[in-house]
């Protein structure tokens, strides 16, 4: 009977610490999930139509040898976004309205007309993308199809009305959309994996166009205008202002940026291996977005080219409200001017639809626009750097030694990138 009532004694005891300790798993995964967004809405930038132009022609161009530019991209992906984080959880300010601090007026002019013409590249390659996903999916001419586009971002924008968690949810939603159109188009390719594997790894630019292609690829994937944003994303999460709870909320962001920067790598990963198995397995060598997306369906069946039509208009859609959002933020920090973001939009859809109306190829548009990313990216991260180790204006947050130095690799990888671009460029090599 004793040993009945300890056994019993031991099981009761036993369940209550199953509970306690599911409650507490419980109450992490909410807490967790309380600061999961802010990384989301900046990875839209790294999967956006630009990638889609970048990657598919790097792929039925050179195989699968430009991977390892995707992972490359990527690793400094995560640690440029983890830095903005950083510097808007320990300041409180967005990196723009640091720099208005830490640098001269006449700096901040110039370096907010810098930031706008990146803005303006950027609104090109995602206006561009969702009117061309609208045109290849449900053939609407181009022009209408570029109107309906902006009405669908200004919605989107509209969303925060309600807060910004109700726009994370959205573009969480299109980038899930994006991310099963390429998990389908993965299975239906049958990609050397090998290769894969080889590429990812070994670093290799087979000529002067792949130079260009892997500038283009870098400024696709490490966008220049969200690591404005990045700093402004995370202010709403702000709670417990002590060293202690700031150190809390970075923790999760950390967790936040792997999570949604690995989805973004996955799927800039996938274009690049689908268009290599796909085109370069054919000798088709892909120059605009409708070849692409009608060479598909021969090859893969109705399925994959739908699927490439729905990524891209989820692409371009989310991707254009990003960019809206990050304009403000770059306006807003810089040179302390705030105009309505319809307003804004509208100026920003106009270069779009020039393009459009024109009838200049968008694929080769969207290269040009992430090379000219490529170019601007630069300025962004060395104020970053710079602000980010300073003590007085980030505290204990202040960059390390290490630190300082991984990024002043990163901007001079980037530069010496340019550098032969240029040099490319000049002697009629790319």
């Amino acid at each position: 009977m004793v040993f009945g009532e300890i056994t019993g004694e031991i099981e009761r005891a036993g369940g209550i610490g199953i509970k306690k300790r599911a409650g507490t798993l419980k109450s992490r995964l909410l807490h967790l999930v309380r600061f999961m967004g802010p990384a989301f809405v900046v990875s839209v930038a790294y999967i956006d139509p630009g990638n889609f132009a970048t990657n598919i022609s790097g792929g039925s161009k050179f195989d699968y040898a430009l991977i390892w530019v995707i992972l490359f991209s990527n690793l400094m992906a995560i640690f440029l976004q983890t830095m903005s984080a950083k510097l808007g959880i320990a300041t409180g300010r967005t990196l723009p309205e640091m720099c208005s601090i830490v640098f001269s007026k006449p700096a901040n002019i110039a370096f907010w007309l810098i930031a706008e013409a990146g803005a303006m590249a950027t609104d090109l390659a995602e206006f561009l993308g969702g009117t061309l996903g609208l045109y290849l999916l449900f053939g609407i001419p181009m022009l209408p199809a570029g109107i309906l586009t902006g009405a669908v971002t200004f919605a989107i924008c509209y969303m925060e009305k309600y807060g910004q968690k109700a726009v994370e949810i959205i573009i969480g939603a299109l980038v899930a959309v994006i991310s099963a159109a390429y998990v389908i188009e993965i299975f239906l390719s049958s990609p050397d994996w090998a290769q894969v594997g080889i590429h990812t790894l070994l670093p290799s630019l087979p000529d002067g166009e792949a130079v260009m292609i892997a500038a283009g690829m870098l400024g696709a994937t490490v966008m220049p205008h969200v690591i404005y944003l990045h700093s402004q994303l995370v202010q709403c999460r702000a709670g417990d202002k002590s060293d202690a709870g700031k150190r809390r909320h970075l923790k999760m962001e950390k967790i936040d940026i792997a999570v949604a920067m690995n989805v973004a790598f996955f799927v800039n990963a996938a274009m690049v291996i689908v268009s290599a198995a796909v085109f370069f397995r054919n000798g088709i060598t892909v120059e605009t977005m409708e070849e692409a997306q009608r060479t598909l369906e021969p090859l893969l069946g109705p399925l994959s080219s739908g699927a490439f039509g729905i990524a891209l208009l989820a692409s371009g859609l989310s991707s254009s409200a990003v960019g809206t959002m990050a304009g403000q933020t770059i306006m807003k920090g810089f040179v302390k001017i705030s105009i309505p973001v319809n307003v804004r939009r509208l100026v920003t859809m106009l270069p779009a639809l020039a393009v459009i109306a024109l009838n200049i190829n968008p694929m080769y548009a969207l290269v040009l626009s992430q090379v000219a990313l490529s170019f601007i990216l630069p300025f962004p991260i060395i104020q970053l750097l710079v602000i980010a180790g300073k003590k007085e204006h980030m505290g204990g947050f202040a960059n390390k030694k290490w630190v300082r130095a991984l990024g002043a690799a990163i901007a001079a990888v980037i530069i010496s990138l340019n550098a032969a671009l240029l040099w490319f460029t000049f002697n009629g090599l790319a």
